[in-house]
């Protein structure tokens, strides 16, 4: 058996792609749609990067299939204006050129790697695997998805790094015992992230590989 890998686990929504306001107008409609009064934008805002089904629970205060399900659609309809964050493509690159395994960790759908793969301007062969919200019952702000991810591709937790952009992706983080790196491209602002206990924070990749020989990933790499 190979031995652990170091690694980093990326997050795709909100940290390589900019889809934060465009998941909390989603919500929002889909919270209409399904009769759920009471919801700003801002608790969309807030509850992006939790998994669905927990969103609606805590923004709903119920279970909700229909609610979910509108969100996905109503987030389809806005595909089309989902960019890359400046060099989300080069970090993916320096960090697959360093060794380091690059794992994407995210809530999404397996299907959706489709579309955001070629959204973020990366190859397949830079990435050496992905683990997404079908591969645990329970996603964000929960561990599972990070520590089934480091099963999955058998990275060492004491040598692997998760990189978000929300403060559920900084707890999730935590409970599986990993260090994080948080970009306040999400919207989120660093105060809450170093609150949260991001170990470090960066406004987005570029600003990350700027300073790249200052940072955790350099030193990991």
């Amino acid at each position: 058996m190979a031995a652990p890998r170091a690694g980093v686990l990326l997050d795709v929504d909100g940290t390589l792609l900019d889809t934060n306001y465009l998941h909390a107008l989603a919500w929002w409609q889909a919270m209409r749609d399904g009769g759920v009064e009471g919801v700003t934008m801002a608790d969309c805002h807030q509850a992006v990067g939790i998994g669905s089904e927990e969103l609606v629970r805590r923004l709903a205060g119920r279970d909700d299939d229909a609610v979910v399900e509108a969100h996905s659609t109503r987030y389809d309809a806005l595909q089309d204006q989902v960019v890359a964050f400046d060099r989300s493509a080069d970090l993916v690159q320096k960090l697959a050129g360093t060794g380091l395994a690059v794992v994407l960790a995210t809530s999404g759908r397996q299907q959706d790697l489709e579309w955001m793969l070629p959204a973020i301007g990366v190859e397949d062969g830079l990435i050496d695997g992905s683990t997404t919200s079908g591969d645990v019952e329970r996603a964000k702000p929960h561990p599972d998805l990070l520590t089934t991810a480091m099963e999955q591709h058998g990275l060492d937790p004491a040598r692997t790094v998760a990189v978000g952009d929300t403060v559920w992706d900084v707890q999730a983080a935590h409970d599986a015992g990993i260090r994080v790196v948080a970009f306040t491209t999400g919207g989120i602002p660093r105060c809450q992230l170093e609150q949260a206990g991001a170990d470090e924070v960066w406004s987005g990749p570029a600003d990350l590989l700027e300073h790249w020989s200052s940072s955790l990933l350099a030193a990991l790499a």
